[in-house]
């Protein structure tokens, strides 16, 4: 009787199964489109991101093995010869492939450009075999090919920069070794240093930016995922599935494809065996010193976030925002300050906008302009005017914690005015100097909040004359 009632149970709810899951073809369906065009898009604009930096690259890299190899010709021309000759030869070579298609590869190198990359392949490759996904729209076929070539092209474009920049490596450490010992090539060979370090941390960033998923395509993944026959496609052909050969296997049993390897209890086994002879103190003894290597590697990590390969260890302090773009580094905002014509009562309200160029992690610079808006004189009397405008200079950078030394220069212009030709006159602008302490803090993942304490080191010169301390409010997103 269970039995039946069980089977009674699944027949009914099959309907309602498939019924979902027409549902979910269905919106499948109506999703490529916007979702090709976002990815063929933002490949295209990586692989000229990649591209261009890597040109530039290897123009600087030129330009001071040139410099290097005109000193060492003086010292030593045989062996200028010798290191430079062929490296220049192997750098035009490196800038002259970079316009022609290396060989297409169909699969991305393992561990090269990361897991959202190889998601994209394989979730293209899903769409192409799952033609009946695509409906019979010619349309979107169309924008699928173009869409799975351009992602060949990039990942031409990143094998050619990896190389690249292995390439930039060894030549920073060979030039080091070589010609460390002359004083005169001591600063050359820091920009060299430089130069591969920073095109390193460029493509990372780069890569970081194509990692982050549109509205489209992160819709078109969410409802990809719900399909079984995309996830099976997904385990069959990722890079950890390759690597194991599943996809040989047919996704068959996964045991039996990771037999032989070691596992971690085996693992462990061993490690003791090796160091502690198996003794009860082994375990212990293990333990401190892997929290003491993982504390320096914290250490490490706190002071090169970007770093993911020991040979990349700069010599130099870095700048964290070299490697961001312009617009990457601006930083919008808005703050308040009020004056009180009583106890209770602001009699006017300075409201200003700024825009801000982030030259550090720690520092900040910018311009801005403000309005001074008139709101009456009490509670029984409230009038809104036209009491002034400025326009402002600032600078802020962080002294400990979430505490910053802030300034700035500002002219400002201190009466009441009808017509805007009033601001014409020079005569009636004042000028500030200021200096003081900031606090600010987070609001949320996009909006911070600041309180700012200033002092008018110009307030005696002002007419009419304002108040010496400034308060200000304000929010940066």
């Amino acid at each position: 009787m269970r039995s039946y009632t069980l089977f009674l149970v699944c027949l009914l709810s099959l309907p309602a199964s498939v019924a979902a899951q027409d549902s979910l073809l269905a919106k499948a369906q109506a999703m490529p489109e916007k979702y090709l065009q976002q990815v063929t898009g933002k490949s295209k604009k990586y692989e000229r991101q990649v591209e261009k930096r890597t040109r530039q690259a290897l123009d600087r890299m030129m330009r001071q093995e040139k410099k290097l190899q005109a000193k060492l010709m003086k010292a030593d021309s045989l062996a200028a010869k010798n290191l430079f000759t062929g490296s220049l030869d192997s750098m035009r070579n490196l800038q002259a492939r970079l316009s022609s298609k290396t060989q297409a590869a169909t699969r991305l190198l393992n561990g090269q450009t990361g897991g959202y990359l190889d998601t994209l392949t394989n979730t293209l490759g899903f769409l192409k075999d799952a033609k009946g996904l695509l409906g019979k729209a010619g349309d979107v076929k169309g924008k699928l090919g173009k869409s799975i070539e351009q992602v060949k092209s990039l990942q031409d474009k990143l094998k050619q920069a990896e190389q690249v920049r292995n390439y930039i490596r060894e030549r920073r450490n060979l030039l080091k070794s070589q010609l460390g010992q002359y004083a005169n090539m001591t600063k050359d060979l820091q920009k060299i240093n430089k130069e591969a370090y920073y095109y390193a941390q460029q493509l990372k960033e780069y890569q970081s930016v194509f990692s982050d998923r549109k509205k489209a395509e992160a819709k078109a993944m969410e409802l990809l995922q719900k399909l079984p026959a995309y996830k099976d496609f997904m385990a069959r052909n990722t890079q950890i599935a390759r690597l194991f050969n599943l996809a040989a296997a047919g996704g068959g049993n996964v045991e039996q494809q990771l037999e032989g390897l070691q596992t971690r209890s085996q693992v462990e086994r061993l490690i003791q065996e090796r160091l502690g002879g198996g003794g009860p103190n082994a375990s212990q003894a293990i333990r401190q010193q892997m929290n003491a290597a993982r504390s320096q590697m914290d250490e490490l990590k706190k002071n090169f976030p970007d770093l993911d390969n020991a040979a990349e260890m700069p010599d130099f302090k870095p700048n964290e925002m070299k490697t961001q773009s312009f617009i990457s580094r601006l930083e919008f905002g808005a703050n308040v300050q009020f004056q009180r014509s009583n106890q209770f009562f602001p009699s006017t309200g300075d409201f200003a906008g700024q825009v801000g160029y982030r030259f550090s992690k720690n520092g900040i610079v910018g311009m801005g302009a403000s309005y001074k808006l008139g709101m009456g004189t009490g509670f029984n009397n409230i009038r809104f005017s036209h009491q002034g405008m400025g326009v402002r200079s600032f600078a802020d950078y962080k002294l400990k914690g979430t505490f910053f030394v802030n300034g700035g220069f500002e002219y400002n212009y201190n009466a009441a005015f009808v017509n805007p030709n009033q601001l014409a006159n020079a005569k009636v602008w004042t000028r500030s100097a200021l200096l003081g302490i900031a606090k600010k803090y987070k609001i949320n993942n996009k909006l911070k909040g600041n309180m700012t304490l200033l002092y008018d080191f110009l307030h005696n010169s002002q007419v009419p004359r304002t108040d010496p301390v400034k308060f200000r409010v304000g929010y940066n997103f």
